[in-house]
């Protein structure tokens, strides 16, 4: 049962690695894994804890890689400070997994899906128009402003998270189906 264990977390890690990784191959503006990772984490992950550690470390990795070789130019630093409104999606993401994905299903994907995208949306919008470099007011209108100027990127980031999703979650599901050894051990 421990190496079962074992390997199904290893396989777990693995995907969601796999789709960081995605991120540094040339894409549609904001069509990336970003909140399937944190959701798939909060689906699967045995221990909880990895459901917040794996997505946010493959997420600091691939934007450690992005942002000092293809964004080298735009970043004086080895990482940008806004990224942590990020990361905090990302945990508030494998929360929603974690509590709407106790039983994987197509529609419980699915509407945990739109739901991370809405929260993502929300969240680092709010750090756009919270940080030191927002153009916009620091008042309720500023903050409005900014969520409609956000709102171009919404459509793109919902289609990622919605296609990646179904990668994920198709692949893992369908992985279970073929190997037992990835299925959850029973508890005695």
């Amino acid at each position: 049962m421990i190496k079962q264990t074992k390997f199904r977390t290893g396989v777990l890690i693995l995907m969601i690695v796999l789709a960081a990784l995605s991120r540094l191959i040339p894409h549609p503006a904001n069509v990336t894994p970003v909140g399937a990772m944190a959701l798939f984490g909060g689906a699967y992950f045995s221990r909880k804890y990895l459901t917040f550690l794996v997505p946010v470390l493959a997420m600091w990795f691939s934007d450690l890689v992005l942002n000092n070789t293809l964004y080298a130019q735009y970043y004086d630093g080895f990482v940008w400070a806004g990224d942590i409104w990020v990361y905090a999606s990302l945990i508030f993401i494998g929360l929603i997994g974690i509590t709407l994905l106790k039983k994987v299903s197509v529609k419980h994907v699915v509407l945990a899906s739109l739901l991370g995208s809405v929260l993502f949306f929300l969240v680092t919008n709010f750090g756009v128009w919270a940080g030191p470099y927002s153009v916009f007011p620091k008042n309720f209108s500023g903050l409005l402003s900014t969520y409609v100027a956000g709102l171009p990127f919404f459509r793109a980031s919902l289609l990622g998270d919605l296609f990646y999703c179904g990668v994920l979650f198709g692949t893992f599901e369908w992985a279970k189906s073929n190997w037992s050894m990835l299925r959850r051990p029973v508890q005695a």
